[in-house]
Order: C-alpha cells, then structure tokens, then sequence
C-alpha cells in the first residue's frame, strides 16, 4: 500500500501521536523541578500531592491542548516577545 504526500505536507513525528517531543521533554522539566522543590520544602504528604498538582496540571493541560496545535516553546516565546516591547503589537 503506497501513501502519497503532497509536497507541503508537514510531517512531524510525535509522541503518542498528539504532542512533540520538545513539549514532552519540557513537561518532564517542568514536573522534576516542581517535584524536588515541593519534595524539600512541604513535609505532609498530602500537601506535597496538592501542591504538586496545583503547580504541574495547568502546564500539561496547556501543553496538551495547546492553542492552534501550536508547540509550547512557540508561545513563551511569543509571551516573551509580547513582554519585552508590548507597544509593537499595540501599534500596529
């Protein structure tokens, strides 16, 4: 069975199908980080859980819904350009 893509066809490997490989290796980042940061400051557990949630679930969420199919790293750099000379955008 042969597939034929058209020539501005974008193929782009992926995990599971449905999220990059840099957003994948972000989110990791993201959990370990907030893992051992909550691990060394809070002692209950049951806050740790919490706490942890609280602070990674919006950021998969995000990573995973995504806006546009846009990649995440795509976005904090567009906030990041936004922020550092909001006036651009505003005047055009």
């Amino acid at each position: 069975m042969k597939f034929i893509f058209p020539q501005n066809y974008n193929f782009n490997s992926k995990f599971l199908g449905f999220i990059d490989y840099s957003t994948v290796i972000l989110n990791i980042i993201w959990g370990i980080i907030v893992f051992i940061l909550v691990y060394f400051f809070i002692p209950n557990i049951t806050i740790r859980i919490g706490i942890f949630i609280i602070l990674f679930l919006p950021f998969a969420l995000l990573s995973i819904i995504g806006f546009n199919h846009e990649k995440i790293i795509y976005i904090f750099n567009y906030l990041y350009k936004y922020i550092k000379s909001p006036k651009i955008y505003l005047y055009k």
